[in-house]
């Protein structure tokens, strides 16, 4: 015979054992049942929901999986369709578990005729392993063994958000069984798994920043990442157990390495150890990075998307049309403007005032400077006087420059140029303020109005002003200049006298 062809029968005995793992679900089919309906009960499709239930709480690290959990989930996914109440689920689940587990405790065994040993030969397998026990409900719980995580993985290609998860089981199973080797092996992949995800996080971290341009849009990224950090979170805890694991079985290792084998065991429970702390390394930064996804970017995001509403509001269009085209129920209408209205100030007086903290004087301390001036008497106050003849010069240079050429100027504008012109200590001076009131007070103001006033506080301001009066009105704006000074806003304007 071709050589080619006498190497189709390499590996018969395995590829046995792979279809064997589908008779289970086989048998079931040859169930028969009916509902109240007498609808036709599919056995087969109510034991792949089974595997896949026992699965998805493998990964959910949830051991407490039993007949009465599995009912209810069956009653909850199939409820719309069968019509069986809960007992009738619990009959079936437990018909189930009894075919994947039969209740001899004994695996599953398959006979057949391996044609490429030419022997009659005999497998075992088992689907589920029973895993706890509680006494008081005397509930037994079960859990998927090996070769039932193998059916699982036969019906479909976990590659994308299961991947790390299943390398976590194998390797998990691996080192129970001391297959040392194959786990390095299994660490490898998970290396690359992990790397995977991140760069799918780099990835999302752009659409994010590029996609989100709705509500729709960023609802839909915002559970994206939530069930991403579910994910990680779970990976992280498996991470967690997995090092235990490693840890405890070194440790076993270190006091039975007297053997050769022992010793070579040892050595790769170390490297194990090694790089699985890499990888879980690699991993703790994915979750940190998740986390910072979900609450600087997505909020960034939807900052972005707050102020793109803003540009693009029409309040001409949206509202004033709104309201002017189409008659409107006064009701409607103040819900309309409602968002653009101040909210009521109420102006009342509190009995408590009187309670309050008050300000107490000596009659012997000297009185307080509370004027605007307070003019000295004598020499001092004509000391006073040269000192803010001088300052209000320099204010009034100031003003000049930041009215470059112009002749109307706000008192906003003016605080606006020393800061940029980086002469914010200007504000800090109180003679900057007094400059303003005095012109606020006297307005308008020329050489002659300010030889009326008798004090000549103005006379080397007004010089750089010749054949020009000054015209001061007070704004509506009240500003915080300074933390130490507030004040009204006002309008400065030249004029020919």
């Amino acid at each position: 015979m071709d050589g080619r062809l006498a190497s189709i029968t390499a590996g018969y005995r395995e590829r046995i054992s792979r279809i064997a793992l589908f008779d289970p679900l086989f048998e079931l089919t040859r169930k028969t049942g009916t509902d109240a309906n007498g609808k036709s009960i599919d056995y087969f499709g109510l034991g792949l929901l089974t595997l896949l239930f026992f699965f998805e709480n493998m990964l959910m690290r949830n051991r407490r999986v039993g007949v009465k959990a599995l009912s209810e989930y069956l009653h909850a996914t199939t409820h719309d369709h069968y019509d069986l109440d809960l007992p009738a689920y619990e009959k079936i689940a437990r018909e189930i578990i009894t075919t994947f587990r039969p209740p001899h405790g004994k695996k599953r065994a398959r006979s057949f005729f391996n044609w490429e040993t030419k022997q009659e030969e005999h497998i075992q397998y088992a689907i589920l392993k029973a895993d706890q026990f509680d006494p008081i409900t005397n509930s037994q719980y079960y859990t998927l063994d090996e070769q039932g995580l193998e059916l699982v993985f036969a019906t479909k290609e976990y590659y994308s958000e299961f991947q790390l998860s299943i390398h976590q089981l194998v390797l998990r199973k691996q080192l129970e069984k001391g297959e040392f080797a194959n786990a390095l092996r299994q660490i490898d992949e998970m290396r690359v798994e992990v790397q995977n995800l991140h760069q799918r996080m780099v990835k999302m971290r752009h659409e994010i920043q590029r996609n989100i341009v709705s509500e729709e849009t960023y609802t839909r990224y915002k559970k994206i990442l939530e069930d991403v950090y579910l994910r990680l979170e779970r990976e992280h805890d498996e991470f967690n157990e997995l090092r235990s694991f490693v840890e405890a079985t070194r440790q076993r290792l270190h006091y039975e390495a007297a053997a050769d084998t022992e010793q070579r065991s040892y050595q790769y429970i170390v490297q194990i150890a090694r790089e699985l702390d890499e990888v879980h390394h690699e991993h703790r930064q994915l979750l940190q990075e998740s986390v910072e996804l979900k609450t600087t970017a997505l909020q960034a995001a939807q900052e972005s998307l707050y102020y793109v509403g803003i540009d693009s509001f029409n309040f001409s269009q949206e509202i004033v049309s709104r309201a002017v085209s189409s008659p409107l129920p006064v009701k409607a209408l103040k819900g309309l403007a409602a968002p653009f209205l101040f909210v009521h100030h109420e102006r009342t007086w509190s009995p408590w005032t009187v309670f309050a903290e008050q300000r107490l004087d000596d009659e012997q301390d000297e009185e307080m400077e509370t004027g605007f001036i307070d003019v000295q008497d004598g020499e001092e106050e004509e000391k006073h006087h040269v000192y803010q003849r001088e300052n209000f010069s320099k204010v009034m240079e100031i003003v000049l420059t930041a009215l470059d050429g112009q002749e109307e100027i706000t008192l906003k504008e003016v605080v606006d140029h020393l800061r940029q012109t980086d002469q914010e200590d200007v504000l800090q001076h109180r003679s900057f303020y007094d400059f303003w009131l005095y012109l606020h007070q006297y307005s308008p103001v020329s050489a002659k109005q300010a030889d009326d006033t008798g004090s000549g506080l103005m006379d080397k301001a007004l010089s750089l002003i010749p054949g020009k009066k000054i015209m001061v009105r007070e704004a509506a704006e009240v500003l915080h200049v300074v933390s130490r000074y507030t004040i009204q806003n006002m309008h400065f304007k030249l004029e020919d006298v």
